[in-house]
């Protein structure tokens, strides 16, 4: 995994290559290209490259409220699952939370993600909600984890 790459998402390129990770592992919520330059203008979004393929994204967003909630999204393309891509961009984006002063974070998965259920819930995440949005029929699952881990020592990359 040495040549794991993660980069902020800045050109349209990049911009391009998070919103077709995004679409793929969530596609009830499938963006255009302009919701995801209203994502890019307010949250951290970065792409996970293997060498020169693509094999993942994350998403960061600021903490809010009294309790200082961030939410850090990762999200890894099928193909590349199990192998510690995820991980390294959830690390990455939590760094990041921690940054910006996240005291708990947040993240959000489909419901029928199993992969991505049981990734949060290894992580030391717990389910506090499960919804449907109005007029749809996915379920979603909000899970939060508390306090905000401190950085992994050893790196776990």
């Amino acid at each position: 995994m040495t040549d794991l790459r993660i980069e902020v998402v800045g050109s349209d390129l990049q911009l391009e290559h998070w919103r077709h990770v995004h679409n793929v592992i969530v596609p009830p919520a499938a963006m255009s290209m302009e919701d995801a330059r209203q994502r890019r203008a307010r949250y951290r979004l970065e792409n996970a490259y293997l060498g020169d393929v693509l094999v993942g994204c994350s998403t960061v967003r600021p903490p809010e409220g009294e309790d200082a909630v961030a939410t850090v999204i990762a999200r890894v393309l099928p193909g590349f699952r199990r192998r510690g891509f995820g991980a390294a961009l959830y690390e990455n984006g939590l760094a990041h939370a921690r940054v910006l002063g996240a005291r708990a974070v947040e993240t959000c998965v489909l419901a029928v993600n199993e992969d991505g259920l049981g990734f949060a819930r290894k992580h030391g995440f717990v389910e506090v909600e499960r919804y449907v949005l109005d007029g749809e029929s996915d379920e979603w699952v909000d899970l939060r984890l508390e306090p905000c881990p401190e950085p992994n020592p050893g790196g776990g990359h």
